[in-house]
């Protein structure tokens, strides 16, 4: 899918969520990537082949 040099991370390197944004509805909570992952907001994603990589966001630790 990526059509400019240097060319982005594959969809199934690690780096995948490096690569360049093609679309980004903010107000529906996605963006496509020229490597044709789905990347939602909660930051879950979608893989071209249709596996589905769980939301990973960083835990937060409060002092109580």
């Amino acid at each position: 899918m990526c059509q400019h040099t240097p060319p982005c991370p594959t969809a199934d390197s690690a780096d995948r969520d490096s690569a360049r944004l093609v679309a980004h509805h903010p107000e529906q909570g996605w963006s496509l990537l020229c490597n044709g992952v789905l990347l939602f907001e909660d930051t879950g994603e979608l893989l071209p082949d249709g596996q589905i990589i769980a939301p990973h966001r960083p835990q937060v630790v409060t002092a109580a």
